[in-house]
Parts: structure tokens; C-alpha cells; sequence
């Protein structure tokens, strides 16, 4: 793990606030707190149950993932983050609790460290930023809510296609474990459902 601390905006980041939250440059240029950036190899463990989250973590290059560990020790996978995205226990940064869960990256990966002081200066330079957030907000919400639904009511072929519609760069990036965790399938299933679809595209020349 290499630490490196930053008094501007990384690039990655000031790009993502210019190109996908909609800032003017004279705005992302205002937003100059001091933001901390990461790099981790593949395996580190950047939030251990327990730990209480201080930070969302954004996802400059590479790939994170959160789970849980049930009372038998099983991962429970529960989210991807590739690059471009955040990842945080929200329990724990918003309500200062201990993390019920652990975030790990996947592959060597470039994470922006962004506390609630960088959100809150952010807001007060751009009223859309402030909306961005909110929006994203809601999106999360809504997203945990459809995963609820599809893992206590769809089949296993319809959890897998919505995986694939949420994360369709990440099928050659993260093993089929980890995505039949996340479905909450064995792998026996995972690997069925794929051969099921393939047959069903086929089609002879």
C-alpha cells in the first residue's frame, strides 16, 4: 500500500466532478481541501469489520468489492465498485457505528479518500453538486431495494442478467465466485444459468 497525500484534486477525480457531476472547471478548482489518495494491491483490505468507515472511498483505477462474513465464516458479497464509483458502509461513516462489513480491492487499485468535511464544502460551491449528491443518494437506495427484491423473489437467471445490466464491464474482471455470492447462488447454479443463456443465443449459421 502506497499513501499519497494530495492538496488539489487528483486529475481522475477533478474529471469525474467536471464530466459526470456537471462542475465548471472554475468549480472543481474552488474545491481545493486537502484529499487523500491510496494505492492498494490486490488483496488489501481497506475496512475491517469493526473499524468505524471515516470515508467513501472513490475508485480512480482498479476494483473494490464490499462483503459481509456470516456466523459461519461465509462471504456474503455485496457490492462492486469499478472505476468511477463509490463504495462506503454508510452505516458506519453516517452513523459512526462499527462496520458490519470489510471492502477489499480485487485488483491493484488508485481510491480517493472523500470525508463528509469534502462533501459539505462541496455542496456550498455548487448547488449542483449538492443535487448530484442527493441524486446519488437515491440511486443507492433504489439499487438496494431492486437487489432486496430480486434476491427474495427472482430466479437465478433474472439476478445474473440484472448483474450484468449493473456491471457490464466486470464478468472477465471478477471471479465467478465472488458473482455467484453476490447472487446469492452456489456456483454450480451460476455456472447452469450461464450455459442455460449461451444455449438460448445460440443460433446456427
Amino acid at each position: 500500500m502506497i499513501k499519497s497525500e494530495n492538496h488539489k484534486i487528483p486529475k481522475d477525480f477533478t474529471n469525474y466532478l467536471m464530466e459526470t457531476v456537471g462542475l465548471s472547471e472554475p468549480e472543481a478548482q474552488k474545491l481545493s481541501l486537502p484529499l487523500t489518495r491510496m494505492s492498494y494491491e490486490k488483496g488489501n483490505v481497506l475496512l475491517k469489520k469493526g473499524d468505524v468507515c471515516k470515508h467513501s472511498f472513490f475508485v480512480e483505477k482498479g476494483l473494490l468489492r464490499s462483503y459481509m462474513l456470516d456466523e459461519s465464516g461465509k462471504e456474503h458479497v455485496i457490492q462492486f465498485a469499478p472505476e468511477n464509483w463509490f463504495i462506503v458502509d454508510r452505516s458506519s461513516v453516517y452513523f459512526n457505528d462499527p462496520s458490519e462489513s470489510y471492502i477489499e480491492a480485487i485488483e491493484d487499485t488508485d481510491v480517493v479518500f472523500i470525508g463528509e468535511d469534502f462533501m459539505c464544502h462541496a455542496a456550498e460551491v455548487s448547488q449542483t453538486f449538492g443535487r448530484y449528491n442527493d441524486k446519488l443518494l437515491h440511486n443507492h437506495i433504489r439499487q438496494m431495494q431492486k437487489r432486496i427484491n430480486l434476491l427474495l423473489g427472482a430466479t437465478a437467471e433474472k439476478r445474473y442478467l440484472s448483474f450484468i445490466e449493473m456491471y457490464p464491464d466486470l464478468l472477465l474482471r471478477v471471479p465467478q465466485w465472488m458473482i455467484a455470492s453476490y447472487l446469492g447462488i452456489t456456483p454450480e447454479s451460476l455456472s447452469r444459468v450461464r450455459k442455460e443463456l449461451a444455449h438460448k443465443n445460440f443460433k446456427p449459421s
